[in-house]
């Protein structure tokens, strides 16, 4: 009986391994036909002649600029330094946003003392900050993360802050109720039932440490995508600058991707 109960599931397992992996090709289908939409309407744009090559370059300029930067060996450093001072800048910032977030969101007494401040430095735009870092921290790594951490911190704070004050009340009680308080309480209560919230606001501060990068690398740079970004506008290669656009949207959403993938495990445990 058993054998035939579990003959019976075993297609169904099949079945709906088949179903997901059919959902996640039509998914990706329909994402990619806006992208591919704008590489044959570019393609056929820089085909008219309607623009210059330094004006519009055509996709097969680009192909053949990234080529030629990976074969001297220098595409890849460039990669690599600029996703290391995101992934660096990041875990400072968005360590600093869910700490501070937290105590704001579970003290209001904090919240008043923190708050104003905070949301008066979150309006100083990120070019406004690169002097005074140069001054302080010299032309090295230092100010280069500092300045991706401060892009990173605010999505995260403000997020993390704004979830834990949204947790049911009720269910803080039900909690207590069952014994639980202080680290007890926010482990076990008000970090699952805010965490959705709190992912929301990593996924944010991840995307703003690549916009804030480019400003990061302005800063006596001479290896990274924001270098090459601003190199290739001095030397007017913009087929160059284009692939370094392309990469940095690729490889924001890559980032992206992979904390969406942690997000939904962390999610499915809590």
């Amino acid at each position: 009986m058993a054998t035939v109960e579990i003959g019976r599931t075993r297609p169904a397992s099949g079945g709906n391994a088949a179903a997901k992996v059919r959902r996640t090709l039509i998914t990706v289908a329909y994402g990619l036909v806006l992208p591919i939409s704008i590489v044959a309407f570019w393609s056929w744009l820089a085909g008219t002649g309607e623009f210059s090559a330094s004006q519009l370059p055509s996709p097969g300029d680009v192909l053949w600029a990234a080529g030629d930067l990976a074969s001297r060996g220098v595409l890849l450093d460039h990669i690599l330094i600029s996703t290391q001072r995101v992934i660096t800048g990041f875990g400072i910032g968005a360590g600093l946003g869910v700490i501070l977030g937290s105590a704001v969101g579970l003290s209001p007494l904090i919240g008043r003392f923190l708050q104003p401040t905070i949301g008066a430095i979150r309006a100083v735009p990120s070019l406004a900050w690169v002097p005074l870092l140069l001054i302080w921290l010299g032309i090295y790594e230092p100010p280069k993360l500092t300045l991706i951490a401060i892009g990173a911190f605010f999505p995260v704070f403000t997020t993390v802050a704004a979830g834990f004050r949204a947790v049911d009340r009720n269910l803080i009680e039900v909690g207590r109720a069952y014994g639980k308080s202080g680290i007890a309480l926010v482990t076990g209560v008000l970090l699952p039932a805010a965490a959705p919230t709190i992912f929301s606001g990593i996924r944010l501060g991840l995307a703003q440490s690549w916009l804030f990068l480019v400003a990061a690398e302005l800063i006596a740079s001479s290896k990274g995508l924001g270098y090459l970004l601003i190199d290739s506008q001095n030397s007017a290669r913009t087929d160059i600058l284009f692939l370094v656009i392309i990469l940095l949207a690729l490889l924001g959403k890559l980032t992206d991707f992979v904390v969406s993938l942690v997000e939904k495990r962390v999610l499915r445990w809590v």
